[in-house]
């Protein structure tokens, strides 16, 4: 089994920044991918931004630019650096490790930007 636990939501003013961090019971090099998603309310849950086991990192257009995606092996963590929060960002974010096909998600942390 894998367990995911994210941290870091909060709420912040538009233009603001906030870390969103997620950490893994298992090594996050053995994973295919990591990657986080979102799901604003009244919403399907959409991808924020990914990252393969390889390094390459994929976002949505909505955020290219503004969140930053990384990991860091020796604390067996995926984390979001956002900045420019606007709004829309207003959603509950998850964290998501793939691997053979297999997807495993956390409980999600609020994140609340305000204008």
């Amino acid at each position: 089994q894998v367990y995911l636990v994210e941290s870091g939501g909060g709420l912040v003013q538009a233009g603001g920044s906030l870390r969103l961090s997620c950490a893994a019971s298992r090594r996050i090099f053995s994973f295919d991918a990591m990657s986080w998603y979102r799901q604003a309310p009244g919403k399907q849950r959409e991808l924020v931004a990914s990252m393969a086991s390889g390094g390459s990192t994929n976002y949505a257009n909505s955020v290219k630019g503004r969140f930053a995606i990384s990991t860091d092996n020796a604390k067996n963590t995926v984390n979001l650096q956002m900045n420019s929060l606007k709004p829309e960002d207003t959603a509950v974010y998850y964290c998501a490790a793939h691997h053979w096909g297999e997807d495993y998600w956390g409980q999600g942390t609020q994140v609340t930007v305000s204008s």
